[in-house]
């Protein structure tokens, strides 16, 4: 009597999984490691040599009296850190009085009247200023802008409307749109385009900032769209007033 043919409908795997070595398995695992310890390891390290060269640069300008070292046998860690710390809240706490602001005033005079200071102290002046403004319609949003050829995007921050004689030139549907470059957001190009020529992003500024400087690798789930929420991408006719419908 010959043997029936078990039949395969698709629902057993044909072939075994293949083995994985015990080389593999402790490769994969220590890579896992590797990848979960690194950012940690990186973070420590850039504080570490933050803090140790401030210390260098801040301690040394402290008196005898006011060093560790004059009472312990070992310099603290981090102690330049706390120095400059209070020393920066003190000066703001003077600077927030009317005394203050006319010593500052007076200094930010004198600054800006010397040939080759003025113009770097008015630079950085002005990126502090961007810095520590409260705006928020600075980098108010992620948008894609087509560049630098068509068919291609590119992620950006839109900074604000176009000003004064920005406006005068090009109207007011052009906006400000600052393009970082990957990995160092710090640099890139300013444009101005058309509000319409852009498109929205579901996207937080900081969210974008993280695929910037990941290289595109960290990118924020997109959440599914409920039904009915959905935007219809097809226009619907509007009726016609003469058809009577």
């Amino acid at each position: 009597m010959p043997k029936s043919k078990k039949r395969d409908y698709g629902l057993l795997p044909t072939e075994p999984p293949p083995r994985v070595s015990l080389f593999g398995w402790l490769r994969g695992r220590f890579f896992a490691g590797m990848f979960i310890a690194l950012p940690v390891v990186v973070t420590f390290l850039i504080l570490q040599f933050l803090i140790s060269e401030i210390d260098k640069r801040v301690v040394p300008l402290l008196p005898a009296a006011l060093k560790p070292e004059t009472y312990l046998n070992y310099a603290v860690p981090g102690f330049g850190l706390i120095v400059l710390i209070v020393f920066l809240t003190v000066l703001g706490g003077i600077a927030t009085n009317l005394i203050g602001r006319s010593v500052i005033s007076l200094a930010d005079r004198i600054l800006t009247r010397v040939p080759f200071v003025r113009s770097v102290y008015s630079a950085f002046k002005q990126l502090v200023e961007v810095f520590a403004s409260n705006n928020t319609e600075q980098f108010s949003e992620c948008v894609l802008i087509e560049y630098p050829k068509k068919g291609t995007w590119c992620l950006g921050f839109v900074s604000s409307p176009a000003k004064g004689l920005l406006k005068t030139v090009l109207g007011p549907a052009f906006i400000g749109v600052f393009v970082p470059t990957t990995p160092n957001p710090t640099s890139g190009f300013l444009m101005y385009v058309e509000s319409s020529e852009v498109v929205r992003l579901d996207m937080t500024v900081e969210e974008g900032a993280k695929m910037i400087l990941s290289a595109g690798l960290v990118v924020p789930e997109h959440l599914p769209i409920k039904e009915g929420d959905a935007p219809s991408t097809q226009s619907t006719p509007s009726p016609d007033p003469e058809s009577g419908a």
